[in-house]
């Protein structure tokens, strides 16, 4: 049976990294992204190292969870999956809405995700041994830990929002490695650290991301941001090469993998069944799994 890998976000960056890495494993590499243009090149320069199986790219906006349910069913009909990372993350200086009115952040950097792995779950489960991987982001810390709505009291501040969606997503992560556990999927959430992406050298250099308090440090903030996302993606990509490929991990799961590429604590808000649950009712409420005819 061949072996097989979706990476979301997948044309440039960590993620056209993380593309590559899994193509020279012998995978046959989906990547999907927005742009056509960037697709096809991205497609491109990973077959011209020559994979096993050649890549192809399919154009998804992951914001809309509409054009999710699309993807997932053209992933699904391609038959048993082996691995999906879930690369995709955005950031955003100022408040939008996405295709479905609901804050961006929140619906790229975790319903968009959330969405697309619950409904490759059947694909997953026949594809087993298959894994699952997140990728997570260390801005958690700045979250704000209440999910009873989609947005939270309080004024837009994009990396405390990005923050708080990442935070989202790896609290599900680890319930959803709980719920697979004896099923042969493991899920994993990987931590690249940082790295030079065009969201860390753009979106990340504008002081509207963070709240007040911290703009009146923005000179060492910015330094702070600066320093911790100069390194080349090819490394900031390793810990989800790992958490999707490495032996070491087979018959494991719920693990975090840091950005030195082995498995470090999860923040102890991921780890709060009270977060946890919030998430799920939000995440249900806000992207029902459905089939075509709304059951």
């Amino acid at each position: 049976m061949k072996r097989t890998a979706v990476v979301t976000a997948g044309t440039a960056g960590i993620g056209w990294e993380t593309a590559v890495g899994l193509a020279a494993t012998g995978l046959a590499v989906t990547v999907v992204g927005r742009d056509a243009e960037r697709g096809t090149q991205a497609v491109e320069r990973i077959n011209a190292t020559a994979p096993a199986h050649p890549a192809r790219f399919l154009s998804t906006d992951l914001a809309s969870l509409d054009a999710v349910r699309v993807l997932a069913d053209r992933i699904a009909a391609d038959g048993p999956l082996t691995v999906l990372v879930n690369n995709v993350g955005a950031m955003f200086p100022d408040r939008q809405s996405s295709a479905d009115g609901i804050e961006a952040s929140f619906a790229v950097n975790h319903l968009s995700p959330y969405l697309l792995t619950e409904l490759l779950l059947p694909s997953l489960r026949a594809g087993a041994p298959s894994r699952i991987v997140n990728v997570t982001s260390g801005a958690i810390v700045a979250a704000r830990r209440t999910f009873d709505a989609v947005e939270p009291p309080g004024g837009y501040y994009g990396f405390h929002w990005y923050g708080r969606a990442k935070l989202a997503n790896l609290a599900y992560t680890l319930e959803l490695a709980d719920r697979l556990e004896d099923t042969g999927v493991s899920v994993f959430a990987a931590d690249p650290g940082g790295a030079a992406t065009e969201m860390t050298n753009g979106t990340m250099l504008d002081p509207k991301i963070v709240s007040p308090g911290l703009r009146l440090f923005w000179p060492l903030v910015r330094r702070k941001f600066e320093r911790s996302t100069s390194g080349p993606a090819s490394v900031a990509a390793k810990p989800s090469l790992f958490a999707a490929t490495d032996g070491s991990l087979t018959g494991r799961t719920g693990l975090v993998i840091g950005p030195q590429a082995y498995p470090v604590a999860p923040s102890r808000s991921a780890t709060d069944p009270r977060v946890a649950e919030a998430v799920r009712r939000l995440s249900e409420r806000l992207a029902p799994i459905r089939t075509d005819s709304g059951a």
